[in-house]
């Protein structure tokens, strides 16, 4: 594009389920946005996504929720056992309606449901400043191109461009690692519509089945050295997973020999400290971020990706309150920037004690597995059950509203 320049009225930068989502939920208000993605296709890594309720009321109101259910069988209830103690708690979660999406099946389809030209791909901002005579943002690719931009929302995660445009703190890295995999059963598996959370020595594997032939599982441990020297080859992975759960149950061991090499992952797991969450300025001017951008956030709750839509629906609700559309969009630049800033505001308000509830009871549960000492084991268990009066899936109960 060498120097070409461009405007847009919304920018959203980061093609993934949240960006992807925003855009979507703009689109359902009769506002277009253009969604940069630097992958030069769409992102369906990452295996695959627990959503509860609260994550389907958005889906709902993206008009997703009924094709996406079809994808994924209803998980009934929730298994945890640990291993050394030989115990086992049972809850039931059907009124939670869980279920575990591919990715790529999300990804696709908020993608097939946008306008054509609504994600470019290959363009990777490198730069964001404010524009000196509008005060609106500009944006700076790789290969020199200007875009300026109306409104610019970074949804481009942990490592985002937008938030540290904000001034955010950059995310902290816990002393925990995930592999995540998937493991295929051509003649069906037996586990039922359960997932299962085993908890053992220092590591813990959950499973939950996405359909009748297809399980998920994802192992979270404490960060060993190794990690680096093995993150980018799949064989590794396996072999340093089979260590890791050497004494868990047979056919877990089993799943994991068996899996399919090409869906695993083993990433290092970034959050946001509750406390940043409480004081950060997630807006300035025009700009502002949603998702693992605004609250990266462990996975033990399964909520990264559902909060994401939460943000893609009241950030849009926000937005198509304040913004002129049509003929009423002849308004001076001053007035816009009044509007924006207002709406910005307002969900910004509206999420900050939602992801900061979340965020904690996220933190509190990894410390839990990573603290050394028992006795912060025991005040992190404490504070968790303030956390937890409403019940352990309590952080379903939220509805983002409608569209």
């Amino acid at each position: 594009m060498g120097s070409k320049e461009e405007h847009h009225d919304i920018v959203i930068v980061g093609g993934g389920i949240c960006g992807l989502a925003t855009a979507l939920a703009l689109h359902r208000k009769g506002i277009n946005s253009l969604v940069l993605e630097k992958s030069d296709t769409l992102r369906a890594a990452g295996a695959a996504i627990g959503i509860y309720i609260n994550g389907w009321r958005a889906l709902d109101q993206l008009g997703l929720g009924t094709e996406l259910r079809t994808k994924a069988i209803p998980i009934t209830e929730i298994r945890d056992m640990w291993l050394h103690k030989n115990k086992m708690q049972v809850t039931s979660c059907r009124k939670e309606e869980l279920r575990c999406l591919k990715r790529g099946d999300l990804i696709e389809t908020l993608a097939k449901n946008l306008p054509m030209q609504s994600v470019r791909f290959g363009c990777q901002i490198v730069a964001v400043e404010s524009d000196p005579i509008t005060s609106f943002p500009i944006l700076y690719t790789n290969d020199g191109a200007t875009i300026k931009a109306k409104v610019l929302i970074g949804c481009d995660g942990s490592n985002s461009v937008v938030a540290k445009s904000l001034g955010l703190q950059a995310p902290k890295v816990l002393s925990l690692s995930a592999v995540r995999g998937f493991t295929s059963y051509s003649d069906g598996h037996s586990f039922g519509s359960h997932f299962i959370r085993l908890i053992g020595d220092g590591v813990m594997l959950g499973r939950l089945p996405i359909d009748e032939k297809l399980v998920y599982w994802a192992a979270a441990r404490l960060c060993p050295s190794q990690d680096s020297d093995v993150r980018k080859v799949p064989e590794l992975i396996k072999e340093f997973t089979l260590e890791t759960i050497r004494e868990f149950p047979p056919e877990v061991i089993e799943m994991v020999k068996h899996c399919d090499s090409s869906s695993l992952s083993l990433t290092h797991i970034w959050y946001r400290a509750p406390w940043h969450l409480l004081f950060a300025n997630f807006w300035q001017g025009t700009m502002t971020v949603a998702g693992d951008a605004m609250h990266v956030m462990a996975p033990v709750l399964g909520q990264g990706g559902s909060a994401g839509l939460e943000d893609a629906i009241v950030l849009a609700r926000c937005l198509s309150q304040e913004m002129p559309i049509g003929p009423e969009g002849a308004i001076s630049d001053r007035e816009l920037r009044r509007r924006i800033g207002r709406a910005l505001s307002k969900y910004v308000n509206e999420r900050r004690l939602r992801v900061m509830r979340l965020s904690t009871q996220t933190y509190l549960t990894a410390l839990v597995m990573t603290a050394s000492s028992w006795i912060k084991k025991l005040v992190c268990l404490a504070i968790l059950v303030v956390f937890l009066r409403g019940g352990p899936l309590s952080h379903t109960n939220y509805d983002c509203g409608s569209l």
